[in-house]
C-alpha cells in the first residue's frame, strides 16, 4: 500500500499509520510513502516503482493534495489509469474538507461515509476508524494469491538454496512526533478560530433545519464579534434556544454555552483550550458529556457539535 499526499499533511498521514498498525501487525498490509526514501537513491524512481506495484493506493485529499502539481499530475493520474485496468485499488482518503467530487478520482467510493473529511470529525480517531475500516473491507476483494500474507505462512523457494542478501533498509518509524509548548498567541488565536467557526456551523446548520422542515423557523443573531444566540420555534413557539460567547481567563473557560442566552455570570457548558503535548485542542468542563469520552480533545468540528446536539436534543426526545 502507498500514499499520495502532500507534505503539508504529514501529521495527518502519520496519525492514519498508528491506526493502520493492526492491519501491520496481522501481516495484512504493508506501508510506503516518499519519506522512506534514503539518500542516494532516485526519488522519481522510487517513487514511480511503488506506485506501480502497489495493490492498494490511498489518495490523501486535502487542498493541498489538490494544488500540488507531483500529487495530481503524476501520482494521482497514474494510480487512477491502473484502477481503471483493475490492476490496483484507489482509496481516496478525504482529510480536510475541498472540491473533490468533480476531479477524476471523485467517482471512486472515499473512505469515509459520504466523503466527509477525517478533520471534520469530533475526534481524528473517529475519522480514521472509518478509514481503515473501509481498507479492511478493500483487503477482502484482493486475489488470495496476492494479498499481504503473515510472514511464517509464506511457503520458501524449493529450487535453488537461498543465500543470505544483505540490503539497505528504507523502513522507519512513522511515530516521529515531538512535543512542544504553545504560546498564549496560539491559544489565542485558537479560541477566537473556534468561536467563528462555531458561529458559521449554526447559522448553517439553522437553515438547513428550516428548510427541511417547513413547521419550523429559526433565529441567528450575532451579538458582536464574540457572542451570538440562537432559537429554533416549531409552529411559532419557542422549543430551545442558547447562547455561546467567548469567555475570558478568568472565569469559565474559552467558549461558553447557556441555553438561556448570552451571560455573563452563568453557562450550562464550557469549552477550555488544552494541550496533549502535540496539538491543541477542546475539552468540555463536563457539565453535559452527551456520552462522549471525555479524555478526548475535540477539534473546531468537534465543539461545534458538541453545542449544537446540547442545543436540539428537546426536539429529539
Amino acid at each position: 500500500m502507498v500514499f499520495s499526499y502532500s507534505h503539508v499533511d504529514e501529521t495527518l498521514r502519520n496519525e492514519l499509520e498508528k491506526h493502520l498498525s493492526p492491519l501491520k501487525r496481522q501481516g495484512l498490509i504493508e506501508t510506503w510513502h516518499d519519506r522512506r526514501i534514503v539518500a542516494g537513491q532516485e526519488f522519481n524512481n522510487e517513487i514511480g516503482q511503488h506506485f506501480e506495484d502497489a495493490e492498494l493506493v490511498l489518495l490523501l485529499v486535502s487542498p493541498d493534495f489538490i494544488n500540488s502539481d507531483y500529487c495530481y499530475d503524476v501520482e494521482m493520474v497514474r494510480a487512477v489509469e491502473r484502477h481503471n485496468l483493475g490492476l490496483a485499488i484507489v482509496i481516496p482518503v478525504i482529510l480536510r474538507v475541498c472540491h473533490w467530487h468533480d476531479l477524476p478520482f471523485g467517482k471512486l467510493l472515499a473512505a469515509t461515509p459520504d466523503g466527509k473529511a477525517v478533520t471534520q470529525y469530533p475526534s481524528l480517531d473517529e475519522g480514521f476508524f472509518h478509514v481503515v475500516s473501509a481498507i479492511k473491507g478493500a483487503l477482502n476483494t484482493l486475489p488470495k494469491s496476492t494479498a499481504a500474507a503473515p510472514a511464517a505462512l509464506a511457503a520458501p523457494p524449493v529450487a535453488a538454496p537461498v543465500q543470505p542478501v544483505v540490503t539497505t533498509t528504507t523502513s522507519r518509524s512513522s511515530n516521529l512526533r515531538i512535543k512542544k509548548e504553545f504560546t498564549d498567541r496560539e491559544r489565542d488565536c485558537a479560541r477566537a478560530e473556534c468561536f467563528e467557526f462555531v458561529a458559521k456551523y449554526f447559522a448553517n446548520s439553522l437553515e438547513e433545519l428550516k428548510q427541511r422542515n417547513p413547521d419550523i423557523e429559526v433565529n441567528f443573531r450575532q451579538i458582536d464579534a464574540n457572542s451570538f444566540d440562537a432559537a429554533i420555534y416549531v409552529s411559532g413557539k419557542r422549543r430551545c434556544g442558547c447562547g455561546i460567547w467567548m469567555g475570558g481567563r478568568s472565569f469559565g473557560g474559552d467558549i461558553l454555552f447557556s441555553h438561556s442566552g448570552v451571560s455573563q455570570n452563568s453557562f450550562n457548558e464550557s469549552m477550555s483550550i488544552q494541550d496533549d503535548g502535540y496539538s491543541l485542542g477542546f475539552k468540555p468542563l463536563g457539565f453535559a458529556h452527551l456520552g462522549r469520552d471525555g479524555q478526548t480533545l475535540l477539534n473546531y468540528e468537534g465543539v461545534a457539535e458538541y453545542f449544537w446536539e446540547m442545543l436540539i436534543q428537546p426536539l429529539q426526545r
